[in-house]
């Protein structure tokens, strides 16, 4: 991969991961002859698309102005379709539908798609970062990603429990927003809400802080090397 951009040796890179989790599933429906768990691929294909629109927000902010007709909409397309990347982890309720014959494979299959889809998710959650922190103060980014975090957090609620998707955003907002709106009025009928909700933003949130730490760890100079510090010696 050394003659391709650094942006085509990550996509291939993430391709490679989400190809392995569809053979992963095409050899289940060989093996147990049952296609019912093929809604991850459909997941998964969705977890792609917030990688697509971040890149398309990130080539606009670099020219032109994030608050730009076309910088808002990339952004609002980022925001409302991230969510799929991570909701991936709340398919573990399928495994109640496995067999005790099918119960592991069926555990690391699920494993393989969350994988799959956290990787795209926060491929896509760490070049925003990088962008707003051009743009932001240093705190002032990191609060935005909490809050992004905060939301696809919600959103997985909203997906799993009310089995709200993006598209209803477009196809039903009045829907979505009497549930939300009843839900926020009466938190004390609705404990679910805040429970889900802070059990993904904690997850999300503490494996993204990980992440991020690493990363920037990784990225700093390593010291020169001194021949007192060999143990050897």
């Amino acid at each position: 991969m050394q003659g391709l951009s650094r942006e085509l040796r990550v996509g291939v890179i993430l391709a490679v991961s989400s190809l392995s989790s569809v053979f992963l599933y095409l050899s289940g429906v060989v093996l147990y002859q049952d296609t019912w768990f093929w809604f991850l691929n459909w997941n998964l294909a969705l977890a792609w698309l917030p990688l697509l629109f971040g890149w398309l927000l990130i080539r606009h902010v670099r020219q032109h102005s994030w608050l730009s007709w076309q910088g808002v909409l990339y952004s609002l397309l980022w925001l409302g379709f991230l969510p799929n990347s991570f909701y991936i982890a709340s398919d573990f309720i399928h495994l109640r539908h496995a067999t005790s014959a099918t119960a592991l494979y069926y555990a690391v299959l699920i494993l393989s798609f969350c994988m799959s889809g956290f990787l795209l998710g926060y491929t896509s959650l760490y070049r925003i970062h990088r962008q707003l922190l051009k743009h932001l103060g240093t705190r002032q980014a990191h609060a935005v990603i909490g809050l992004v975090l905060l939301l696809c957090s919600f959103a997985i609620y909203l997906g799993r429990y009310l089995r709200w998707n993006t598209w209803d955003v477009l196809v039903n907002p009045a829907g979505i927003l009497f549930d939300v709106s009843d839900r926020l009025i009466n938190p004390s009928a609705n404990g679910q809400l805040f429970r889900i909700t802070m059990l993904f933003f904690v997850a999300l949130g503490t494996m993204y802080y990980v992440l991020w730490m690493l990363l920037q760890t990784l990225q700093l100079p390593h010291p020169p090397a001194s021949h007192k510090t060999d143990l050897l010696d």
